[in-house]
């Protein structure tokens, strides 16, 4: 059963707990990705496979950017249309409105076809602009997701193995950075006091007496 903690924030009434407790690989570079529901078949970027709702303002700052980012992919998609053409209204996006990326060869067009990674994401560093607003906040806090009033986990996190590796921070220490940037200071100032007394009451594990 979902276990969903208070919040006085002004945007979000609850956080789900597992945010605080559940495992992720801190570094999608360096994982190799496998898809944990199809015996652990190798699919790096996995999360990507199925494209990604867009904020129409994030797709307007990547078309703006358009010719830096077709410079890293493939020259098959490069002029292909990037996004679907319905729009859809729903108030938790912030313009209210979203699109749909295209798919290309099982996953989001917008993966680097020559290099790993997401190349809204690439183009920004290799040009030197400010990503923030542009890359899509659904996939800036993957496995992290909200809906109207909830921080929640994405329905998916547990098909993909980078929420089973072992020794790694959890899904909100992970995100919080994002978190951060996205919704401001108050949010991640609360979820840091509930995350701290989350974390004092999991049970102490024993140390192993020689």
């Amino acid at each position: 059963m979902t276990e969903y903690l208070p919040l006085t924030h002004d945007r979000f009434a609850k956080v789900q707990r597992d945010i605080f407790v559940s495992p992720l690989s801190p570094d999608c570079m360096s994982h190799e990705c496998s898809l944990r529901k199809e015996d652990d078949r190798v699919k790096l970027e996995a999360c990507c496979q199925y494209g990604v709702d867009v904020d129409v303002g994030e797709r307007d700052g990547i078309l703006d950017h358009a010719e830096q980012i077709k410079g890293i992919l493939d020259a098959a998609v490069r002029n292909l249309p990037w996004f679907k053409d319905e729009v859809t209204e729903d108030v938790d996006f912030p313009s209210g409105k979203y699109v749909r990326t295209q798919t290309h060869n099982d996953g989001c067009i917008f993966l680097s076809h020559d290099k790993r990674g997401c190349s809204v994401h690439r183009a920004s560093i290799e040009a030197g602009w400010d990503f923030h607003g542009i890359k899509p906040n659904i996939c800036r806090l993957f496995p992290m997701s909200y809906d109207d009033e909830a921080i929640v986990m994405s329905d998916d996190y547990a098909d993909y193995s980078c929420a089973f590796e072992p020794d790694t921070p959890t899904v909100y220490q992970v995100g919080r950075p994002d978190l951060l940037a996205i919704f401001g200071e108050a949010l991640v100032l609360e979820l840091d006091s509930i995350e701290k007394r989350v974390l004092a009451e999991l049970p102490k594990t024993l140390g192993i007496i020689p």
